[in-house]
């Protein structure tokens, strides 16, 4: 606690009745400076004084605000289920989903509707009407307007980048022609083939050509702990589709949630399978999808369920394997197109010598050639740092550490 500032000595008057009267002027004078230096000095103490009593006033109000905040009670997150009468409300809590009729105040009974979320209190009384739920869109999806990724960054994928321009491309940019033809376009395009191989650059590149908005999400993230959590997150993302038409919805990693059905009854794999049966719907529902295209990708097409590739959802089925020996050579051309490589440099022999290889590996390929160049302090790419960057990611492959990334590994 700080100390209260001292105050100064008074000041006294000391004159001699004997002495002349001039002396008694300068005595006066004296006396009256003594005077206003108290005065100044007394006044310098009372605005320190004032600047503390302010200080201690927004201490004591910050202190009175949290005291006010601890002993406010907590609310917790529901939903209306149902609004079975005037006044009534039938709310399930999220968490532990408890069902609970309870009765509503005169302010909130005309602002509910079924669906909204609410803030109730421990006696399920509901305190407040809550906005729509977007945390769950913000952190596992991923929404991009433009993608980046044009035609002429894929190498190698002709047919598979013809396939998917005729289910999602054109019935985006030409729907003419399909009711011209009196035909229904394609409604979803499931790609599957080894990791690497191209196919989230194949989907970003038809919503780049078609000015689409690009929704992305893993379908790993559609595997949520608690019941019910991910079907509205399914819900959630064709809501935010129908909301950005035209939109092409792009789930990555789709056996994580359309893995194929057991008769497991732990709560994880019901929910799993609760999650899946909502993406069902939504794909083939009643309500029309409008300008909204899908397309899944996937590693283990093995494991899929077999509801998940009948035609009505994934009406295409392509496979994107390992490129050719000429694929291979345009992906290596394409990403070392940048580069300043050197003229003894044969991609077509390069390509006969990474037989294997993915797109991604390839791609790994051209970087660690550019990080030799850059370690001998050259700004040009030349053979040698290719041979090096080749036996850098064999010999990684081989001791496991870069996973499947050549050849032998792979098979």
């Amino acid at each position: 606690m700080s100390r209260s500032p001292s105050l100064p000595d008074r000041p006294t008057l000391d004159i001699d009745p004997e002495s002349p009267p001039e002396e008694h002027l300068d005595a006066l004078e004296d006396h009256f400076g003594e005077i206003l230096a108290v005065h100044e000095q007394l006044q310098s103490q009372l605005d320190e004084v004032e600047s503390r009593r302010e200080e201690l006033r927004e201490e004591v109000n910050h202190l009175q605000r949290e005291n006010e905040t601890l002993k406010t009670a907590s609310l917790y997150l529901a939903t209306v289920e149902d609004l079975p009468s005037d006044g009534d409300a039938v709310i399930k809590q999220h968490g532990n989903n408890q069902e609970v009729l309870t009765e509503l105040s005169p302010r909130l009974s005309d602002q509910l509707d079924v669906g909204d979320r609410v803030a109730i209190n421990d006696s399920f009384s509901v305190q407040r009407v809550l906005d729509d739920e977007t945390d769950a869109r913000a952190q596992a999806m991923e929404v991009d307007e433009s993608p980046s990724v044009g035609y002429d960054d894929i190498g190698g994928l002709d047919e598979q980048l013809r396939e998917v321009r005729e289910a999602v491309e054109d019935p985006l940019v030409n729907p003419e022609k399909f009711a011209a033809v009196g035909v229904e376009p394609p409604s979803g395009v499931l790609l599957h083939g080894p990791p690497g191989t191209g196919k989230t650059m194949l989907a970003k590149a038809v919503a780049n050509q078609t000015d689409a908005t690009f929704i992305k999400m893993a379908g790993s993230e559609l595997v949520r702990k608690f019941i019910g959590e991910g079907s509205r997150l399914v819900r959630d993302l064709f809501e935010l589709a129908d909301q950005n038409e035209p939109a092409i919805i792009f789930i990555d990693e789709i056996d994580a949630v359309a893995a194929k059905r057991t008769d497991s009854k732990t709560s994880g794999d019901a929910e799993v399978q609760r999650t899946m049966m909502q993406l069902l719907s939504e794909m083939d529902g009643f309500d029309e999808r409008g300008d909204v295209r899908i397309i899944a990708a996937t590693n283990r097409f093995d494991m899929l369920d077999s509801a998940i590739l009948r035609p009505g959802r994934f009406d295409r089925l392509i496979e994107v394997p390992h490129p050719e020996v000429e694929a291979r050579e345009r992906i290596l051309e394409i990403h070392a197109g940048e580069m300043n490589v050197a003229e003894d440099v044969d991609f077509s022999d390069l390509a006969e010598k990474t037989d294997g290889f993915s797109g991604a590996q390839l791609a790994s390929l051209t970087t660690e050639a550019g990080m030799f160049a850059i370690r001998d302090d050259r700004q040009e790419v030349r053979r040698e740092d290719f041979d090096d960057a080749y036996e850098k990611l064999v010999t990684e492959g081989e001791d496991g550490e870069l996973g499947a990334s050549y050849p032998s590994y792979i098979q």
